[in-house]
C-alpha cells in the first residue's frame, strides 16, 4: 500500500492475524513481556517494584521508605498476570496473589474507605482517592474473579460500593474525579481518562458477574464522552471538563495523566472499547460501531506522523502536535483497535494500519537488548525519559500482543477464559 510514515505495509491479502506464524509471533512477544516483569518485579515486602530500563528494580525516591508504588501500577499487574494465568504461564499465580494482598492490605483505607493513590514499604505516601485508581481496582477484582482467586468477591464487592457511593454521579452518568483521604472533594475537575478506564473496568465486571448494572454504567459514560462530546468535536476526544461537563480547552495538568489539548492514544483506546461495548450490548447501539470507526480514522489522519511514523503524544485543538514525543501506549492501543475493527468490518484499511503500527513498534519500541518496550521516543525516534523513568507496567503492550488473538466480542480475559487460545 505504499511507504507511509516509515513503513511499507504491502498489499492487504490475508489478514496477519489469520496467519499461524504471526499468531505465534504475537504470543512470543507477550511471553517476552511477562518474562521481563517476572524476573524482578516482586517486592518481598509486598506489592511490586517498578523497573528500570534493564529490568532491575528502580531505586527508592528521596524521602521514601522503599520503592513507592501507585495504585494503578499494582492493579494492572494483577490484571495482566490473571491473563498470564489464563495462558497457562507458570508463576503467574504468585503475582496475582501478591497484588491482591497489596490492594487489600496496603492500598485500602481502613478508616475512611476507598483506596489510596500511593504506598511504600512503611505505609501511605499519597492518601488521595482518585477515580482513575479506583477504576483499576475494579478491573483487578474482575480479572481475579475470572481466574477464581479466593479474595476476588470481597474486593469486587467493596470497590463496587465505593464507586457507587463516593464517585458515581448519576445525574451526569459518569464518575467524579478526586477526593482527599476523608472524601472531601479536591476541586471541580472532571476528566475523560478516568471515565474511559472505568468503562473498561465496568465491562470487565459485567463479563465476570453478568450484572447488567455494570454494563449500563459503561454505556452511560460512553454516551457522554463519545456520543455527545467527541461527536460534537468532529471525533476529537475532549479530555478535560468542569463540574458541569463543559469542555475546558485551556486546561493543562499532569503531563502523564492530564496533558493539555487532545490525546490521540485515547481516541484509539476508545475505538476498541466501543467495539467491545457494542458487542456486549448485543449490537443494539449502532452509534458505537460508527463512533469506533470515526475515531480511528480521524486519529490516524491527524495524529500519525506521516514522515517518521508513530503517534504524537498530544495535539492542540488546531490538530498540530503539542507534545511531539511518541509514547509506546498509543501504538499499543492503535494495534488493538485496528485488529478489532478489521475483524468486525473486514475493511482493508484497518489491516493496513495494523501492519503499519506493528511495523513502527517492531522497529522503534521493542527493546530487544534489555527487554520490554521503550516508553517514550523523541521526535527523532531516539529513546528518552522525560515523563517515564524505566519501564512502565506491561498492561498496554501485552494487551496489544493478545487482543488480536482473541475474538473481538469482549476483553482478552473473557476471550481466553471462554475459548482459550488458538494459534492456527
Amino acid at each position: 500500500m505504499g511507504h507511509f510514515g516509515g513503513g511499507w505495509v504491502g498489499g492487504s491479502g490475508t489478514r496477519f492475524v489469520a496467519r499461524p506464524a504471526h499468531r505465534l509471533w504475537l504470543l512470543g512477544q507477550a511471553q517476552d513481556l511477562f518474562g521481563f516483569f517476572q524476573r524482578n518485579a516482586l517486592n518481598p515486602k509486598g506489592g511490586f517494584y517498578t523497573l528500570s530500563d534493564d529490568g532491575t528494580p528502580n531505586p527508592p525516591q528521596a524521602g521514601h521508605d522503599g520503592p513507592e508504588q501507585q495504585i494503578h501500577e499494582c492493579t494492572r499487574m494483577v490484571h495482566c498476570f490473571a491473563i498470564a494465568h489464563l495462558l497457562g504461564l507458570p508463576g503467574a499465580d504468585r503475582f496475582v496473589d501478591q497484588g491482591m494482598r497489596q490492594i487489600w492490605g496496603r492500598f485500602r483505607d481502613v478508616r475512611h474507605g476507598g483506596y489510596v493513590w500511593g504506598v511504600d514499604d512503611s505505609g501511605t505516601t499519597n492518601p488521595t482517592k482518585q477515580a482513575y485508581g479506583h477504576a483499576f481496582v475494579l478491573l483487578a477484582a474482575s480479572s481475579a474473579k475470572v481466574v477464581g482467586h479466593p479474595d476476588a468477591d470481597r474486593l469486587l464487592g467493596d470497590i463496587t460500593e465505593v464507586l457507587l457511593t463516593r464517585f458515581w454521579d448519576a445525574k451526569a452518568g459518569a464518575t467524579t474525579e478526586e477526593y482527599a483521604a476523608d472524601w472531601s472533594p479536591l476541586g471541580d475537575y472532571r476528566g475523560q481518562n478516568s471515565n474511559m478506564h472505568l468503562t473498561e473496568a465496568l465491562m470487565a465486571a459485567f463479563e465476570a458477574t453478568g450484572r447488567a448494572d455494570y454494563l449500563a454504567m459503561a454505556e452511560s459514560i460512553a454516551n457522554l464522552i463519545i456520543n455527545c462530546h467527541a461527536r460534537a468535536e468532529n471525533w476529537r476526544v475532549a479530555e478535560h471538563f468542569d463540574s458541569q461537563w463543559n469542555v475546558d480547552r485551556d486546561y493543562a495538568g499532569d503531563p502523564m495523566f492530564r496533558p493539555r489539548g487532545t490525546t490521540p492514544g485515547h481516541a484509539l483506546e476508545w475505538s476498541r472499547l466501543l467495539l467491545q461495548l457494542w458487542e456486549l450490548g448485543r449490537r443494539q447501539h449502532g452509534w458505537m460501531l460508527e463512533a469506533a470507526q470515526e475515531l480511528f480514522l480521524k486519529t490516524v489522519q491527524i495524529g500519525w506522523d506521516k514522515a517518521a511514523g508513530g503517534f504524537f503524544y498530544t495535539l492542540g485543538w488546531d490538530d498540530k502536535p503539542d507534545q511531539a514525543d511518541r509514547f509506546w501506549w498509543p501504538c499499543a492501543e492503535g494495534i488493538g483497535a485496528a485488529a478489532c475493527l478489521g475483524a468486525v468490518t473486514g475493511d482493508a484499511r484497518y489491516e493496513d494500519w495494523y501492519r503499519r503500527i506493528w511495523g513502527f513498534a517492531d522497529a522503534h519500541l521493542i527493546d530487544r537488548q534489555n527487554g520490554g518496550w521503550f516508553p517514550e521516543l523523541g521526535p527523532d525516534l531516539a529513546p528518552l525519559s522525560r515523563v517515564f523513568h524505566g519501564r512502565p507496567d506491561l498492561y498496554h503492550a501485552v494487551q496489544a500482543c493478545l487482543i488480536p488473538l482473541v475474538p473481538a466480542d469482549g476483553s482478552v480475559t473473557k476471550g481466553l477464559a471462554a475459548r482459550g487460545l488458538s494459534l492456527t
